[in-house]
């Protein structure tokens, strides 16, 4: 076994691998580029080397520099995780041409299964189920144009190099085609260094479910179970779980025996996962082969039980696979949801600065055979990069079945604090209570599908208002208790709480009255809500908290709470409302407050991340039509298209391709 190993990764992947090497008792050297000095990673890691400055091309994507990392430190293997370096062959190489071992595949599998293109052709010649397509580059717009047309819209332009939903852009017609696929080209060669793209046909309404190999160089292979992946936003995966509730036995059999039949077919040693797209009947078609650890395994091990980073490390010292294929079983139901530095209110762009609070929910066993599992690169002041993948945690949940995991998930997230950036918590959060999300009737549409408009907070309902009311309400008393015992007030609390009240959510006001109750360092009442029969709140919340935990009507409750001018905000399962507890006299007086508008910026067009300028597309004076390109942005290696949301004129021209701009940067102004 190693003595050490090198991590060419950063962020949560490359500790997720620390505490795996730690276990086994191998030391672990981290590599760092000037962004990270001060990252988790380098931290954890007994050694840690810099490699450069902080673009990716200019350090982590640089073999060169890893290698002489890992012959300055005396490791003996490199993990590569995933992205960056994970999937060339020529790496792989160079390490074994110095004596360093590769965790992962050998060159061939990589080599084969690597590239999307030569993977297609690779698995219709092992007689592989693949989609219908061009396996083929596409020269330029006009060649896409052609291929398109002979496949029938709606087609998928991909990068052959690419993923992590980089590179990919879906053209429902003619009119789509040439924008996406230099969109789609450009992005390849930005985050690969590779714009070779290919087209196949888009099937509409599929499910994204991928099988877990395990190979080792004695000719073993097995698989463990498949994992679902649907739901995504941009060709990214936001939430994956295993297993998936859409396969049954004899499906689930014929995807892993044809992914291991096509991991043998290359002598595939390491973990891998083979890609499907299954379609409503349960057809499922080839999609690509990742030839590396991926993003979403924790939701496998927490099923299967087996570290699949631990196994990596033992096939690449040469060892046998530690459990043979009748011995995987699946136990339970696992969720996994990314954390990223999004604003889900902003049409999920990326967001970038300083943690100035990260509290996720504690891990381990929660009870009633719950698990929680958090896989993260970050702490508390970490910052968030614009040079990398937005991605702050990988927040899993295990069961016995899907239920409750979902509801562990629920209230999981209910509970993950994080304040100074924005983040998808408040999107996921109302996802895991999606009706549809909850009956498994999903595909990889269904974000554009439930939310064509972009995600807004929750509207709550009825038994919402009430349990909203009562966590305001409680916050409220507990306040006004701790000012009422302070030693120098002048008249203390007599015991007995004020009856009426006045909540007020939004624009509404709700008359409540408290029945009975104490608030002695916690809160146990009795309260009418509206007009509503009376409910029990209980909680031992205290002040400095940011997460309020309680029961409400006999339900548990995890809502996150901040202080306002006048009152809290509360978020809780994807509701976001500010609330106001008033005496019914001061409500009065309340009513009659005038409203604040909100400026209008209606003339302008505001840059809506911070990011990188591309391209402006259109001239002072120039008459712009609804739909069509003002300017494209570039962050966290994405590019992001600004179009006219209207018929406009171009007043005036405010950046320029290369700037760097901040978020609400007015980029230009319309007539």
């Amino acid at each position: 076994m190693f003595k050490k190993i090198l991590i060419a990764n950063r962020g949560e992947i490359a500790c997720r691998i620390i505490k795996s090497a730690r276990k086994m008792g191998i030391a672990t050297v981290a590599v760092y580029s000037d962004a990270d000095r001060n990252a988790v990673h380098v931290e954890m890691a007994d050694e840690a080397v810099h490699i450069g400055p902080p673009p990716a091309a200019e350090s982590y994507l640089l073999s060169e520099k890893i290698i002489a990392a890992a012959k300055q430190t005396g490791a003996e293997a490199v993990h590569p995780g995933y992205g960056f370096l994970s999937e060339r062959a020529a790496f792989c190489e160079a390490l074994e041409g110095d004596g360093i071992v590769f965790i992962g595949p050998k060159p061939r599998a990589i080599t084969a299964m690597g590239d999307k293109i030569e993977s297609k052709k690779f698995a219709k010649a092992a007689n592989v189920s693949i989609v219908p397509g061009h396996i083929g580059l596409i020269e330029d717009a006009d060649h896409a144009t052609a291929i398109a047309a002979e496949i029938g819209y709606p087609v998928m332009i991909k990068a052959s190099a690419g993923g992590g939903g980089k590179g990919m852009r879906v053209a429902f017609e003619q009119a789509d085609l040439q924008d996406g696929f230099e969109r789609a080209r450009s992005e390849a060669m930005n985050s690969f260094g590779d714009d070779r793209i290919f087209i196949e046909k888009f099937i509409q309404s599929p499910r994204h479910i991928e099988i877990q190999v395990l190979a080792d160089s004695h000719g073993n292979c097995i698989y463990l179970g498949e994992r679902e992946c649907s739901i995504q936003r941009r060709n990214q995966k936001v939430v994956e779980e295993a297993p998936s509730p859409f396969l049954d036995e004899e499906t689930r059999a014929a995807m892993g025996q044809q992914s291991v039949a096509l991991a043998k077919a290359v002598d595939y040693q390491s973990a891998g996962t083979v890609e499907f797209i299954v379609d409503q009947d349960r057809n499922f078609y080839f999609l690509e082969m990742n030839t590396r650890l991926q993003v979403e395994h924790p939701v496998t091990e927490l099923i299967t039980g087996i570290d699949i980073v631990e196994e990596m490390i033992r096939v690449a010292a040469g060892e046998q696979l530690s459990i043979g294929q009748q011995a995987v079983k699946l136990d339970g139901w696992a969720v996994e949801s990314r954390i990223y530095a999004e604003d889900p209110y902003r049409n999920f762009l990326p967001s970038s600065g300083r943690l100035v609070r990260y509290s996720p929910p504690a891990e381990g066993d929660h009870g009633d055979r719950c698990l929680i599992r958090n896989d993260t690169g970050v702490a508390e002041g970490s910052e968030i990069s614009l040079f990398y993948d937005p991605m702050i945690a990988k927040l899993c949940t295990w069961a016995p079945d899907r239920n409750l995991a979902v509801d562990a998930m629920s209230d999981a997230l209910d509970s993950f604090v994080v304040d100074g950036i924005a983040h998808n918590v408040p999107f996921l959060s109302a996802l895991m209570q999606h009706p549809r999300w909850r009956s498994g009737d999903i595909s990889t549409g269904f974000i554009d599908e439930e939310y064509p408009d972009g995600f807004l907070p929750i509207e709550p309902g009825e038994d919402d208002i009430v349990i909203l009311c009562c966590i305001a309400l409680a916050v409220e008393l507990l306040r006004k208790d701790r000012l009422d015992r302070h030693l120098d007030r002048l008249a203390p609390h007599s015991g007995k709480l004020q009856p009426n009240w006045v909540v007020r959510i939004g624009d509404t006001y709700f008359e409540t009255t408290v029945l009975d109750g104490e608030t002695s360092g916690q809160i146990r009442l009795k309260a009418a809500i509206g007009g509503r029969d009376p409910v029990s709140v209980e909680s031992d919340w205290t002040s400095d908290q940011i997460v309020w935990r309680g029961m409400v009507a006999g339900e548990s409750v995890n809502a996150q709470i901040r202080p306002v001018l006048n009152g809290i905000a509360v978020s809780w399962r994807g509701m976001a409302i500010t609330a106001r507890v008033m005496s019914p006299e001061i409500a009065g007086l309340d009513r009659l407050m005038p409203v604040k508008e909100a400026p209008d910026t209606s003339n302008l067009l505001l840059c809506p991340m911070p990011g990188l300028v591309v391209s402006i597309a259109v001239q002072q004076g120039q008459k712009v039509k609804a739909g069509e390109t003002l300017a494209v942005v570039e962050a966290m290696k994405m590019e992001n298209v600004l179009r006219a949301d209207r018929d406009l004129t171009i007043a005036k021209l405010l950046a320029k391709p290369g700037d760097s701009l901040a978020v609400d940067a007015v980029i230009m102004e319309f007539e």
